[in-house]
């Protein structure tokens, strides 16, 4: 499977919608907007950021959240590099990246030095951020990960859609990758998926969603 680029199509020409999974990569309202209110404050980002800080997160898509979460970093004025891995089974090409990523001139900065240096997979460093994705499924990769993460974006597509990537097999594995006091968020806040996150051992809260949706999930590891 990690061979297997992302099939996109576009709504109204800005909005990049995956043929696999017939889902959107973001928010039609404000993609940035989304992604600052469910991943950044749903893991008390900034305010949480400290030297060796480490995301990861399920599901790289655009680079949206990355990029939101890198720009972050750097306003915050933290010394050294974020360090963000990511799983993605069909990581999209940098082309169709860059186009997605147009939408968002508030972080052209950063996509620009991103993309200036992005071959499609693998890692990257690019000083204040080192960068991996790991293509494939992550049910088979994260197992396998030797990292830790103080904060999960969990951005997997819909989970009607897309159920694998929200098993409770799966969040066992983001538990299990998580650092004592470590957190994670998500959009979404299907019954299923906050119960795999209770099992894990998470402690669940259910917040006020972005937009539309009425409510997120919020996880933190005692």
């Amino acid at each position: 499977m990690a061979d297997q680029q992302a099939r996109l199509s576009w709504r109204d020409g800005t909005v990049p919608v995956s043929d696999q999974f017939d889902d959107p990569y973001f928010s039609i309202q404000d993609g940035l907007a989304e992604t600052e209110h469910v991943f950044l404050a749903g893991n008390d980002l900034p305010a949480r950021f400290a030297p060796g800080f480490r995301v990861a997160e399920l599901g790289f898509g655009t680079g949206l959240n990355m990029l939101a979460a890198w720009r972050a970093w750097e306003a915050a004025g933290q010394e050294g590099p974020l360090r963000f891995t990511s799983f993605e089974a069909f990581p999209m090409v940098p082309a169709d990246m860059a186009k997605a990523l147009e939408a968002f001139p508030a972080i052209a900065p950063w996509a620009a030095r991103f993309l200036a240096e992005w071959s499609g997979t693998g890692r990257c460093d690019l000083g204040s951020l080192q960068l991996e994705v790991i293509a494939g499924d992550a049910r088979m990769s994260l197992p396998e990960w030797t990292g830790q993460a103080d904060a999960w974006f969990l951005d997997g597509f819909s989970p009607a859609k897309n159920p694998e990537l929200w098993g409770e097999a799966l969040m066992a594995e983001v538990a299990a990758h998580t650092a004592p006091g470590g957190t994670a968020a998500t959009y979404t806040a299907a019954g299923f998926v906050r119960r795999g996150l209770e099992a894990a051992g998470f402690e669940v809260t259910r917040i006020p969603g972005y937009g539309r949706k009425r409510h997120m999930t919020r996880a933190v590891l005692p």
